[in-house]
């Protein structure tokens, strides 16, 4: 059974999220605060987080920092905020995907089931020789890592799935729709923010240069490609 941390001051919110999870078969770890939730991590294995934003003593954008210092676990963003910037302020600090409230419980379930199935994929067990390597870039699909001159980087979940979409077909160009709708798993529906902060993260990790890239290559008005070198 997988476990899901959900963390929000509202008690409400927590106790009625619950009521949907446990009926998925999900196991609910509550938190109500950052802190509590950090406390919670290094205490449990969790699969996946909820995490609200406006909280008192740690918000939700602290505590997912705090987090991607040592796991790439999924990270669902709930907010009251609905503007773009905000989304992608908390997409900048990690999450993986991000939901307003108020929310359908069934789009929640929908996003939950996506990040799960991504995230107990790259937990798998992958056959053997699934090294694929472009240049100083060589990513691992045995041990799910990524390395650039030999040096390791650390990626989510989210990134690491864009990017292997992106290796295992060079020199092909995806468009914002088709990166949404193949990492995520669903339908796109106004994806441009959120792809191109996740193609922003990985740049910044994976190019010695992420304003001039050698790997992760912009085609302007179709898509993204990883450059055949």
């Amino acid at each position: 059974m997988f476990n899901i941390l959900v963390c929000d001051d509202d008690k409400s919110i927590v106790d009625a999220i619950e009521i949907y999870l446990v009926q998925e078969k999900y196991n609910v770890i509550k938190a109500y605060d950052g802190y509590e939730a950090l406390k919670i991590l290094q205490e449990n294995e969790v699969h996946l987080i909820l995490m609200d934003v406006m909280m008192p003593r740690m918000d939700g954008l602290k505590a997912t920092i705090k987090i991607r210092e040592t796991q790439n676990i999924p990270i669902i963003i709930l907010s009251a905020k609905s503007e773009d910037t905000d989304k992608i302020l908390g997409l900048n600090f990690g999450a993986d995907d991000y939901l307003s409230k108020p929310f359908n419980p069934l789009e929640l379930m929908a996003r939950i089931k996506s990040q799960m199935r991504r995230y107990t994929f790259l937990g798998s067990i992958a056959e053997k020789s699934n090294t694929i390597k472009i240049g100083d870039l060589e990513l691992d699909k045995d041990a799910k890592e990524v390395m650039v001159a030999n040096e390791q980087v650390k990626l989510t979940a989210t990134e690491y799935g864009i990017l292997l979409l992106l290796m295992e077909n060079a020199g092909k160009v995806f468009s914002i729709d088709e990166i949404y709708e193949k990492v995520w798993n669903e339908l796109s529906f106004a994806p441009e923010n959120t792809v191109s902060v996740h193609i922003r993260r990985i740049r910044e990790k994976i190019e010695i240069n992420p304003k001039e890239p050698k790997y992760l290559k912009v085609v302007w008005g179709i898509g993204y490609k990883i450059e055949k070198i």
